[in-house]
């Protein structure tokens, strides 16, 4: 499982106090970036794009609260995988946030999708979640 931290910026949060739903999604693109460069997915070619994504806001998050963002994989298919992300508050251990997306490696110049090579399976294996 891959694991970071990110804190609460004021201009995150709304009228309400809490963040808003968007910067979630930013905190998992962001989460998952640094899960590709980490894993060796990605160098000076960006190969991949997010076919669908989904989260289900579980608990409010305030200003200044330190989120950990653990990223897993669920499956690895031909040409693209899905991944959970699990936001969790440090502090209390609570589940913030639950996020699933699909990314597919992709071929710009033919657009369409392309095959993961057997590198990118392993190193995506060493990720992947066991049953729950």
């Amino acid at each position: 499982m891959h694991e970071h931290e990110i804190t609460v910026r004021f201009c995150e949060t709304d009228l309400l106090g809490h963040v808003n739903n968007n910067n979630f999604f930013v905190y998992m693109e962001d989460s998952r970036i640094r899960f590709f460069e980490d894993l060796g997915l990605v160098g000076d070619d960006w190969n991949f794009i997010l076919a669908s994504i989904k989260c289900d806001f579980l608990k409010q998050v305030y200003f200044n609260q330190t989120l950990t963002i653990k990223t897993s994989v669920t499956k690895i298919g031909n040409s693209s995988f899905h991944l959970e992300q699990d936001l969790y508050e440090k502090e209390s251990g609570d589940v913030t946030a639950r996020g699933y997306s699909v990314i597919v490696q992709f071929d710009f110049k033919n657009h369409k999708s392309s095959p993961l090579t057997e590198e990118m399976k392993t190193k995506l294996s060493s990720h992947q979640l066991t049953a729950k």
